[in-house]
C-alpha cells in the first residue's frame, strides 16, 4: 500500500474519489458513488493516457485501496473504506 501512495497521481485519484459526486460528472452505466466513477472520467481528469491512467488505477487496486466494477464493458473504481481505514489504523498504532 505505501508503495501505491508514493506518487501524486495516486493520491489525487483517492482524494477525488472521497467525494466522486463532486468531482466528477454524472454518469450513465453507473452510480458514482455505489458502482465508482468510470475509468475514462479518471483519465480526463487527470489529462493523461488511458495506458497512464490504468496503471494508476491498477495499482491502487491491487494495493487493496480502489475497488473494481466492470459493467457493461466499462471500468468503475471507488475507494476502499474499510481497507484505507485498517491501514490508516495499522499506521497509527504501529509507529
Amino acid at each position: 500500500m505505501i508503495k501505491a501512495l508514493a506518487n501524486g497521481t495516486r493520491l489525487t485519484v483517492l482524494d477525488w474519489l472521497k467525494d466522486p459526486v463532486a468531482n466528477f460528472p454524472p454518469q450513465v452505466d453507473g452510480d458514482l458513488v455505489e458502482d465508482g466513477v468510470c475509468a475514462d472520467h479518471i483519465r480526463d481528469k487527470l489529462g493523461i493516457a488511458a495506458a497512464t491512467a490504468s496503471r494508476h488505477l491498477t495499482l491502487l487496486t491491487e494495493a487493496g485501496l480502489l475497488v473494481c466494477t466492470r459493467k457493461r464493458g466499462w471500468a468503475f473504481y471507488r475507494r476502499d473504506e474499510i481497507a484505507i481505514r485498517a491501514f490508516t489504523h495499522a499506521l497509527d498504532t504501529g509507529l
